[in-house]
């Protein structure tokens, strides 16, 4: 079994403190790799259990306090009250500790009403102490937490309503309810649940297999089309590794956003990478970027497409020399991620850079390459057909007569017009400037706060909003954030300011095109910055949509797109513009000339390669595994 496959057990650091009447530590203990566990003694009570492989220290769940602020960084804290003991811990994995936390709460609060054994019963029944791990969460489980939250946190019955004295009896005996249980009040009369059934996130298995292979250890490239999931698995194996040790890269500012990390140059801390590599290791070495390199153990790289073979060797040997390991990148592990079919490395001078896949050090580096093909973002298989005909640089007269055609596609509806995609920078901010403008009506700026000045530019870079943001009643916007995945209101909605909210705030409302209408509050982003600072911006999650750039776009699903592409300059962008597209029918293609399809003859190459070894692999382990399965 994998480490982080029981829901009741976590991996991490852990400090036991013993605390006076005051609430000093008297006595401390450091446990750096321990084993927390849930489980039940032998009067059935929770138990929460520390092991570093020695002594272990168990406490009785009878009365806590969870502190649990920073779990997304890996942190929380549990007070036992009556012993007056409290257990941090910290370096958890993100998505583990949140799953054990809910375990631990949905536990500790179905025993609460079941009734439990006084001190006297207890000595009486003269038990020897055991320990057994705690089973799964049972859907009773869900039920009886969820009853005993209702009756603690009753809201006030109306005025003449029978139940009202007996709620009145019980709020004036509740205890305040921590706030790491629920963050909403029931409304009356309906009782709402706090809790649900843990799920795990909805992995497909070939996600799966790639979360297996970066938990054994082994140093992973996966890939894949777009709207296969990459991203969303990326997310899932970044909370899966412990955060001290666990650096989320990305060859560009957008991606890097969406799984919280930072670029991969401001990792490294090499600048441009264009120096030689003794100017190279000399600026990874300066005191603020270091820490970086010794404490990294997993590295993880998002868009590996556009990261070149020289700045890959060169990172590779500057791993060695600093971690002073003759392992390949000096012994971290390495999760890359991209499509090569995509975008290419950026030339910045360069005639012709070469692939990361080219890269001298590449076949020592990787230990597996794995495809991710099942197509999520797409539910079309004519249009998915007609996208992996692009990918692969293929215009056949069907699809060239399936793209003219959408041409006269008619896409705007309730004042939401369609987000042309365009090749240049310079023209998105010209044509998102120009209709502002064009709008009656006063306008209202919008100001991010950020947590560090000194880190402006790196927030700038990563950030997918801006520091300011002007909205006039009319401008077409975006969505830069999941906020209700379920309505639709995901990353890269589209959608028209309608009014503003009265008040200092000015809030805008905004008309999505999924037919919901919100209005938008700031949202926060958090970076990881050099030496394992994390920086923050606090913004509206909207930018402005007229037009947006196709590298701009990447990771996005847009419901209402107008593509130009008159003006592609690289192989792959035209597909990568093309398949931001949610439907056919959500897009439109202006201008389309066949030659602009353009697929890398040596990418291709690579992956008709990784498909032999992927058929040859599978093939091998068919033979196999009936040999494994046959007795004597």
């Amino acid at each position: 079994m994998l480490d982080g496959d029981n829901p009741a057990e976590l991996q991490c650091t852990v400090v036991i403190e013993w605390l006076n009447s005051c609430g000093q530590a008297t006595k401390r203990r450091l446990f750096k790799r321990a084993s927390v566990t849930i489980g039940r003694n032998e009067f059935k009570e929770i138990v929460l259990r520390v092991h570093d492989g020695k002594i272990p220290h168990s406490f009785t769940v009878s009365d806590v306090q969870l502190f649990n602020r920073f779990a997304k960084d890996g942190k929380c804290t549990v007070k036992f009250l009556p012993e007056n003991v409290q257990v941090l811990m910290s370096d958890c994995p993100p998505d583990r500790l949140s799953t054990f936390l809910k375990t631990l709460s949905i536990k500790h609060l179905a025993w609460k009403t079941s009734k439990c054994l006084g001190d006297r019963a207890k000595l009486l029944a003269c038990k020897n102490w055991r320990f057994e791990a705690i089973s799964p969460v049972q859907k009773k489980d869900v039920e009886k937490a969820n009853a005993f939250q209702n009756k603690v946190n009753a809201p006030m019955a109306p005025a003449g309503h029978p139940e009202r004295r007996a709620n009145t009896t019980a709020r004036a005996q509740q205890v305040k309810r921590p706030r790491n249980l629920c963050d909403f009040s029931p409304v009356w009369p309906e009782k709402r649940p706090f809790f649900t059934l843990p799920t795990d996130y909805q992995l497909s298995r070939e996600q799966s297999s790639v979360l297996d292979a970066v938990l054994s250890g082994k140093n992973v490239f996966f890939t894949g089309s777009a709207g296969t999931g990459k991203s969303f698995l990326l997310k899932r194996i970044v909370g899966s590794l412990p955060p001290k040790s666990t650096y989320a890269t990305a060859s560009t500012g957008v991606a890097a956003s969406y799984i919280g990390g930072t670029t991969l140059h401001n990792f490294a801390g090499i600048g441009s990478g264009l120096g030689s590599l003794e100017q190279c290791l000399e600026l990874a070495q300066r005191p603020m970027v270091l820490p970086n390199w010794t404490s990294c153990q997993h590295l993880i790289i998002d868009e590996i497409s556009m990261v070149d073979a020289q700045l890959f060797d060169k990172l590779e040997t500057i791993a060695r020399s600093i971690k002073r390991s003759p392992e390949p990148f000096g012994g971290i592990q390495l999760i890359l991620c991209g499509d090569f079919l995509q975008l290419p490395p950026v030339s910045k001078g360069k005639d012709n850079p070469k692939y990361c896949f080219q890269a001298r050090c590449w076949r020592k580096c990787i230990h597996l390459c794995m495809e991710l093909t099942e197509v999520r973002r797409q539910t079309d298989q004519a249009f998915i057909s007609l996208l992996q005909s692009l990918r692969m640089g293929r215009v056949t007269e069907v699809v060239t007569g399936q793209l003219l055609k959408s041409a006269s596609h008619s896409i705007e509806r309730d004042g939401i017009i369609a987000t042309r995609l365009c090749t240049h920078k310079d023209d998105v901010e010209l044509t998102n400037e120009n209709k502002l403008k064009q709008l009656q009506g006063p306008s209202r700026m919008f100001e991010a706060v950020d947590s560090d000045p000194h880190w402006l530019k790196l927030i700038d870079t990563i950030c997918p909003v801006g520091r300011l943001l002007q909205l006039k009643v009319g401008a077409q916007v975006m969505l830069t954030k999941n906020l209700e995945v379920q309505k639709g209101l995901v990353n890269g909605a589209r959608g028209a300011v309608v009014g503003f909210e009265s008040g200092s705030q000015g809030l805008p409302r905004v008309q999505f095109l999924c037919g919901v209408t919100k209005v938008i509050k700031p949202e926060r982003w958090v970076f990881k910055a050099n030496g394992g600072t994390y920086v923050s911006r606090q913004q509206l999650p909207l930018k402005l949509a007229w037009a947006i750039s196709i590298h701009k776009s990447q990771g996005m699903t847009l419901d209402c797109v107008e593509i130009s592409l008159a003006r592609v300059f690289e192989s792959g962008q035209a597909y990568v513009a093309l398949s931001r597209a949610r439907s056919f029918e959500g897009m439109r293609v202006l201008d389309f000339n066949p030659c602009v399809v353009q697929a890398n003859q040596d990418v291709l190459q690579f992956y008709r390669k990784l498909k032999k070894e992927n058929v040859h692999m599978q093939l091998s382990m068919d033979l196999f595994l009936p040999k494994l399965n046959t007795g004597p």
